[in-house]
């Protein structure tokens, strides 16, 4: 049975002392781009590939110390992720240029992480599925729903986004998920939406809205094996948490 092989799975810095202010007073061992072709990209920290990106710094600032102070006004990666072109160029230090370059980076990572692989990708843990969005639902600004349409070895068929805006149960017409599973021919689903406000703990309109499609699955035939509620880099599970599943 489908859920028995999913189950199974289931501002201001203050100034170092002897800093140095620009890339070529490193030392050539320590320099990003040197580090990248010696050691490879996994190797860097967030910040020297960012300073990869920023190329040069400011007056005071290597390009390395720009990557930090960046990563220290939104917060993190995600929060540069979710940060606007005009936010960016705002920064002082980035401007257009480097911002459209950190903007171009961020997209193509989104696009890579979307690419359909030759072979369609197998679910077997809710963490394969999340996987699947979890890049671009965790920046996204407005509450989305899609859902993930599978075959009979649990192989994704196509993923749909079907809402989008300030979701509740009560909006979310049980039909509309279903019609799309049933023009896929798909054996089964996997529920998804996002809070944009970085928690990924379900609401109690989550667990209604589970409940609801859950039993309707069980007349059609098709069965729902689980509902991911996506947060900032986090997601969980509802069927691991038993809710609105029996």
């Amino acid at each position: 049975m489908m859920s028995e092989f999913y189950n199974r799975q289931v501002s201001g810095m203050p100034e170092r002392p002897n800093a140095k202010h620009r890339i070529s007073e490193i030392a050539r061992s320590e320099r990003p781009r040197e580090r990248l072709a010696e050691l490879g990209p996994q190797a860097l920290s967030n910040a020297e590939l960012l300073a990869i990106l920023i190329r040069v710094g400011v007056q005071g600032e290597n390009a390395v110390e720009v990557g930090l102070r960046l990563l220290g006004q939104f917060g993190s990666l995600m929060g540069l992720h979710r940060a606007s072109y005009d936010e960016l160029c705002s920064i002082f230090g980035i401007g257009p240029a480097k911002a459209a370059q950190l903007k171009a980076a961020i997209e193509l990572g989104r696009r890579l992480s979307l690419e359909t692989p030759e072979e369609f990708p197998t679910i077997h843990s809710p963490r394969d599925a999340a996987s699947l969005v979890m890049y671009e639902m965790s920046a996204l600004q407005r509450e989305q729903l899609r859902v993930v349409l599978l075959n009979t070895r649990n192989q994704v068929l196509e993923i749909k986004t079907l809402y989008q805006g300030s979701l509740n149960s009560s909006m979310v017409r049980v039909g509309e998920i279903f019609k799309q599973a049933i023009i896929k021919d798909a054996a089964a689903a996997i529920i998804v939406h996002n809070h944009p406000s970085g928690s990924p703990e379900p609401s109690p309109d989550d667990v209604t809205l589970t409940r609801a499609l859950v039993e309707a699955g069980q007349l059609l035939n098709i069965e729902i094996l689980d509902h991911l509620v996506i947060g900032n880099g986090r997601f969980v599970s509802m069927k691991e948490r038993r809710l609105g599943f029996n």
